[in-house]
């Protein structure tokens, strides 16, 4: 993989103003200035590519979200909360839009940098019960925390071509092609973990994560397995052996959201998927997700969705059908051309008369 092979889309990319170009899945632009997030409801994710001074951004609307950035070449000097961090060619800092932070060249002209951001709820809230841990480089950040991972390490590397996977899949017109971008994000999260886990001012705190994690594990575990199911605060503070006042506390502490966004969003990302997967009606999954109000169950399907349930059914079950019956198409070319290949091994008769597969039509 060559480092720059994404550097060749630049020349047709429209210019934002600020030396950030559009990518797939960028983020939107209102006409204020402002980047709306996200981009695609369904797969909050996006990419921003800079070639100029970047030290006055886009101004961003409040909402939260994480950002890996890649220099691919230049030397530039990046502020993160009043503190200087060296960026040189192959390294990649990690941040979030809560902290202030920018870029400031140190080249002339300015080098170019790709910048991944992404909703942290894209994980957190998918239902695997490890968002926190995953996420735990952003999470874990304090005044202290290297932002810089230098590029003698391998690991910005490693993290930019999962960076570059990501992107192939982008924007997301189906929900593979959403699934394979969270598995590749999560892989890209693992590498930071793993390089992040050795650092003495994070492993203590990554350890406490770690503890509060695994105490919050039977509430998360059931809502997977009884999403539909009623369940209150209480319920679930009682699984975890907490009061209420306590349970609200360490639920926000470690997964960044309260316990009823992650179960609304749960439930949301589990009703996507039997919208796309079945041909049941939305009143029936409604229901089977814990929304025994139809209209509620649209109303914050369309707030944590971006759409309404009839209009996804729409948008992604002609991709997945499409991706199906070429599928079929693909295994059905296979078993033919795997026949022709056996009767081509077994030659020509003898006699040298064709061969009938049905009576013969000969007097």
């Amino acid at each position: 993989m060559q480092q720059l092979s994404y550097v060749e889309d630049y020349s047709n990319r429209r210019e934002l103003g600020t030396g950030a170009y559009e990518a797939h899945s960028e983020p939107r632009i209102n006409p204020h200035g402002v980047q709306v997030w996200p981009p695609d409801s369904s797969c909050p994710i996006g990419f921003l590519f800079y070639e100029r001074d970047s030290r006055h951004q886009v101004p961003r609307d409040g909402r939260e979200y994480f950002e890996v950035l890649y220099l691919s070449s230049g030397s530039a000097i990046c502020h993160v909360q009043g503190r200087i961090f060296p960026f040189e060619e192959g390294d990649l800092v990690v941040t979030r839009s809560t902290l202030q932070n920018s870029i400031e060249w140190r080249t002339s002209p300015p080098g170019r940098l790709v910048a991944l951001l992404f909703d942290p709820d894209l994980i957190r809230c998918d239902g695997g019960g490890d968002g926190a841990e995953y996420l735990a480089p952003f999470l874990l950040q304090d005044s202290d925390f290297p932002h810089v991972v230098p590029a003698g390490t391998g690991v910005p590397r490693e993290v930019l071509e999962f960076m570059l996977r990501i992107r192939s899949e982008l924007p997301s017109s189906s929900p593979m092609a959403c699934l394979a971008v969270r598995t590749y994000l999560k892989t890209l999260l693992m590498l930071l973990i793993s390089h992040y886990s050795t650092h003495t001012g994070t492993v203590q705190t990554y350890r406490h994560q770690q503890r509060a994690v695994e105490r919050l594990r039977p509430v998360l575990q059931y809502i997977g397995e009884n999403c539909g199911s009623p369940i209150q605060v209480g319920d679930a503070a009682r699984m975890c052996g907490m009061n209420e006042t306590h349970f609200m506390s360490s639920f926000k502490h470690v997964t960044g959201v309260s316990f009823m966004k992650y179960l609304n969003q749960y439930r949301i990302q589990r009703a996507q998927d039997l919208l796309v997967r079945t041909d049941r009606s939305i009143a029936d999954i409604s229901l089977d997700t814990g929304y025994c109000d139809q209209s509620y169950f649209g109303a914050v399907f369309r707030k944590l969705a971006g759409t309404t349930p009839a209009a996804y059914r729409r948008r992604y079950r002609r991709p997945q059908a499409l991706e199906k019956q070429q599928s079929n198409q693909i295994r059905e070319d296979a078993e033919v051309e795997s026949v022709m290949g056996v009767a081509a091994s077994q030659g020509s008769p003898a006699s040298g008369e064709e061969r009938f597969c049905g009576p013969s039509n000969k007097q």
